[in-house]
């Protein structure tokens, strides 16, 4: 697919050292057992970033590494000094930081996991939107009612608009998503960025990809390729609550045109990663 001419998207001819740095702040780095992970929020990222805590052993409880990754508490698990990526190189090792990520890449093992771009996208707006979550109201709630939802002045907190019965659409989070002038103001956030642009696949040669549909065959086969089986389990999944309504369900207030928009943003993830166009939201 990256050698595909008929597709295109952003970054995709850059060479790895074009990436900018910060760009790389998702390869988790476990130097012991020479694994890097790159993680895409929304996709089972709690638990793997529970394992490579446990694998590094870069988080003690009482003078003691962690064993169980469900005992790392989750505000720990998502805070970002509690593990080495690639984004920290540059404070570590100073101008050698390219050569050594360079290295690290060649003989470590790679690995990320994906999941289909759209119930990906469904996910993040129900857990980021349809939950009282004070900080994304209102770095992103609040501009989407009032650009799309005809709300002026929306409710000051999340708890005041979850009162009120107010919160934006999925309709709207698309137009939000659409909306040439977000790409402008700010990057997407992670939760909803492409997973083409947090893990480079193009420039960096994943020796596996693993799939969230059948995530507990993909783990268990990837931590015995890993030799580290013996050390940790990943923790059996729990029912993906985004599949309770369907796709087709949650695309139904959204207009065809936004809908084949939508696709075409999410395209290269889609394709690089072997997921099916949607056919059936996408045609009339």
């Amino acid at each position: 697919m990256c050698a595909e001419d008929s597709m295109r998207f952003p970054g995709k001819n850059l060479s790895f050292d074009d990436i900018p740095n910060k760009a790389l702040d998702h390869l988790i780095v476990d130097d012991r057992h020479g694994i890097i992970y790159c993680y895409v929020p929304k996709v089972a990222c709690t638990h793997w970033k529970q394992i490579m805590i446990i694998l590094s052993e870069s988080m003690l409880q009482d003078g003691v590494p962690y064993t169980n990754p469900r005992a790392i508490p989750r505000k720990m698990v998502h805070n970002s000094s509690s593990h080495l990526t690639f984004n920290k190189f540059w404070h570590r090792y100073g101008k050698f930081s390219h050569h050594l990520m360079k290295v690290k890449l060649k003989k470590y093992t790679k690995f990320l996991f994906v999941r289909d771009p759209f119930v990906r996208l469904i996910s993040a707006f129900r857990n980021k939107f349809l939950e009282a979550n004070d900080n994304f109201y209102k770095r992103f709630a609040q501009p989407m009612l009032q650009r799309y939802g005809n709300q002026p002045t929306p409710p000051a907190s999340a708890s005041e608009a979850f009162a009120a019965g107010i919160y934006p659409s999925f309709s709207q989070f698309v137009q939000y998503l659409l909306d040439s002038e977000t790409e402008k103001h700010a990057p997407f956030n992670e939760h909803w960025r492409q997973a083409y642009r947090l893990c480079h696949p193009c420039q960096i040669q994943y020796d596996f990809v693993g799939h969230l549909e059948t995530q507990d065959e993909d783990a268990e086969h990837l931590l015995r390729q890993l030799r580290v089986d013996n050390i940790v389990e990943f923790p059996a999944s729990l029912k993906n609550l985004s599949a309770s309504l369907s796709v087709a369900d949650w695309f139904s207030m959204v207009p065809l045109e936004a809908r084949r928009q939508l696709y075409k943003l999410y395209e290269p993830d889609f394709r690089l990663f072997g997921y099916e166009r949607p056919d059936y939201i996408l045609e009339e």
